[in-house]
């Protein structure tokens, strides 16, 4: 299968193990009841093909977003806002940014037009002291944005906003600013971070979606078993495994999305996986729910 068979095809797992992943959503979100704290959500989001393919991935955002408690507002941290310093974007009104090429025209007259929040993007602005945050009016919402947000919440009926990825500092600047914006769990933000755990395109197996190279399971694994641990340390100093972590990422913009969710994680929160799953290789689907 050629590069473009697949971006139209895309490999989906078997109805066994959809039900599987559905009923596991089911349990999960069974403990949301009318607790006012947000949860917070790191999303997989892999390829952007998933905001309009039926895939094991799309169909597991859409369940969950059924279940989680109506945020007043999204707070999204993508892979794909990379800036020097930090900024929010404060547009009344969100464009849908097609950051990508080489993908079917379908994909590009996706919209998704949900509404910003000035209010809630400038709240962060106060809140993060560290450092001084930017107001933005050029950036819209990128596909690690949209293309999640299209199924968790189809109707665009939550404003949402993204911040930035300051890019040219460490993970744990990233991880130290994530604990900043945990007071807006408790003021309705449900806040997003959108990325891989595991992100090398240039080891993706094309002709063989199901393929996991054992690097990236190592690496997967690694992740999974310290946040089961609640000790984010190993992770926030990853690439002292200069091997390991040059294979699971050449460059780290998809993996500092995950030192937000990391940073903003609270004692008492209960931690759920979701599609635990290498797609083509070298890409971790693995989504972490706190709550």
């Amino acid at each position: 299968m050629n590069r473009k068979d697949f971006l139209t095809a895309l490999g989906v797992l078997p109805l066994s193990a959809i039900a599987m992943q559905l009923k596991d959503l089911e349990r999960i979100t069974e403990t949301f009841g009318g607790s006012e704290r947000m949860p917070v959500l790191f999303i997989g989001h892999g390829n952007p093909m998933n905001a309009i393919t039926d895939t094991v991935y799309s169909r597991s955002w859409a369940e969950l977003g059924k279940k989680l408690p109506l945020p007043k507002a999204i707070l999204c941290i993508s892979a794909h806002w990379l800036t020097n310093g930090t900024a929010v974007n404060v547009n009344a009104q969100q464009s849908t940014i097609h950051d990508f090429g080489g993908f079917p025209d379908e994909l590009f007259k996706v919209q998704y037009p949900a509404a910003g929040s000035p209010e809630m993007a400038r709240a962060v602005i106060q809140e993060v002291k560290s450092v001084k945050v930017k107001e933005d009016k050029e950036w819209g919402l990128d596909h690690g944005a949209w293309s999640v947000l299209k199924h968790l919440y189809p109707k665009a009926n939550v404003p949402v906003f993204q911040m930035s990825i300051d890019y040219g500092k460490s993970p744990e600047y990233h991880y130290k600013l994530g604990k900043e914006l945990s007071a807006l769990r408790n003021r309705g933000v449900l806040i997003l971070s959108s990325g891989n755990i595991v992100h090398n395109l240039g080891m993706v197996s094309w002709n063989e979606p199901t393929k996991k190279f054992d690097w990236a399971i190592e690496f997967d694994t690694l992740v999974k078993e310290q946040v089961l641990k609640n000790d984010p340390q190993p992770l926030i100093d990853y690439q002292k495994n200069a091997r390991l972590a040059q294979l699971a990422h050449p460059t780290n913009d998809h993996y500092l999305p995950l030192m937000y969710t990391l940073g903003l994680r609270d004692q008492k929160d209960e931690v759920n996986f979701l599609t635990e799953t290498i797609d083509m290789g070298s890409i971790s689907m693995r989504s972490i729910l706190f709550s």
